[in-house]
């Protein structure tokens, strides 16, 4: 028997909540990531429960202890107790009655076997009661421990249930999978043969996924295998994975960054393709732009800030095979803390409009290629 160890299972908090069903006769078992990331000891953002109690039963029993309950997605089986400030995701156990490869049509369930064998992969099929006991009805432990991420029963099936599962494959392997232990063949084989569903989803749903896949320490062998399989051409045309391992070998002492990343494989538009925020299709732009100049890393901090110019650089580096100076750091630093000394009301009122503008941008481009070096005095002499 194993049992499940992590801080979260300890809190008074999270245990009342547990207490609150099985006072009440009911079953109740963390799931899904909670538990997987726990078994990995890595971090957990979320704690969301599954329960043989329906719905109605979930809200009776929270209202009976005092504690709120929102029927966040009741028609799903879904309620959030907020306990303390924190909610608290309880589902009752399902199965599927119909899908069509977006959505599903759930009826509730007795067994946590069926609620098991709905799910999309084996190590997301992982269960712990309020003790901690770990109960695995699929026997995904074992695929978790050796990093092989596996379909549930069929993988054809499961993806046809949701064809938004081919990017979630893609994605857990670059954070859970074994690169020695490879990619299932069984998967590989099922994704590439329903790559027209891929089309049936809408863009917000592919680019969030391709966002959580690219802020992966190493995407890289998940990416050259989604081009390998024409995965990858599909969601963003035009675009090409070279520069990419070489970039995340580059960002080595850096905190990942999707957008940089993205911007690396390049293709027409993603901004578009991927339905990205504002800000996010922004940057890409930004960045792209950036590349294909020659302002120097100082420079690009002053205009742009430290984050950007270091994208740049090592954008830079990675698709033209450009080494990175050692100085970079440093260069960085100069320009982001930079202050131009000079400003239009020393320039007024002999310069105005038009060739005011023009007077000062003359001045500002002479004190960054001086490194910033250039006083005041001498860059109104210049003047």
């Amino acid at each position: 028997m194993r049992y499940l160890t992590a801080p979260w299972l300890d809190d008074p908090a999270v245990q009342r909540v547990c207490e609150v069903l099985t006072e009440g006769g009911a079953e109740v078992y963390f799931v899904g990531g909670c538990v997987r990331n726990a078994l990995l000891g890595a971090p957990v953002s979320d704690l969301d429960l599954s329960t043989n109690a329906l719905p109605q039963q979930v809200i009776e029993l929270a209202d009976k202890a005092g504690i709120k309950a929102i029927p966040t997605g009741i028609d799903h089986g879904t309620v959030t107790l907020v306990h303390r400030g924190t909610p608290y995701e309880i589902t009752t156990f399902r199965r599927d009655v119909a899908t069509d490869g977006r959505r599903a049509v759930v009826a509730f369930a007795d067994r946590i076997e069926e609620d098991a064998a709905r799910r999309d992969f084996t190590m997301n099929a992982l269960y712990a009661r309020p003790d901690g006991e770990l109960v695995d009805p699929l026997n995904g432990l074992p695929d978790l421990r050796a990093g092989i991420v596996r379909f549930i029963g069929i993988a054809e099936h499961r993806i046809r249930e949701d064809y938004l599962r081919s990017l979630r494959y893609f994605r857990f392997h670059a954070w859970y999978g074994d690169v020695d232990a490879g990619f299932d063949p069984d998967a590989l084989s099922a994704i590439a043969s329903n790559l027209d569903g891929i089309a049936t989803l809408s863009r917000e749903r592919v680019g969030s996924e391709i966002l959580k896949l690219l802020a992966a320490p190493d995407p890289a062998p998940a990416i050259a295998i989604m081009r390998q399989i024409g995965l990858l051409a599909l969601i963003l045309p035009g675009s090409d994975d070279r520069a990419l391992a070489p970039l995340i070998h580059l960002e080595e002492g850096s905190a990942p960054d999707p957008i940089r990343r993205l911007a690396a494989l390049g293709g027409s538009a993603p901004g578009e393709v991927l339905r990205l925020s504002k800000s996010q299709a922004a940057e890409i732009r930004l960045l792209r732009k950036e590349v294909e100049g020659s302002q120097s890393p100082a420079a690009l901090a002053y205009y742009h800030g430290a984050a950007i110019a270091r994208s740049v650089i090592l954008l830079r580096s990675a698709l033209l095979e450009m080494p990175i100076s050692p100085d970079l750091e440093t260069e960085i630093n100069l320009g982001a803390s930079a202050v131009f000394p000079v400003s239009a009301q020393d320039l007024m009122p002999e310069l105005q409009g038009p060739a005011l503008g023009a007077a000062l941008n003359s001045l500002r481009d002479k004190w960054i290629r001086s490194g910033f070096a250039l006083t005041r005095k001498e860059l109104l002499g210049l003047a």
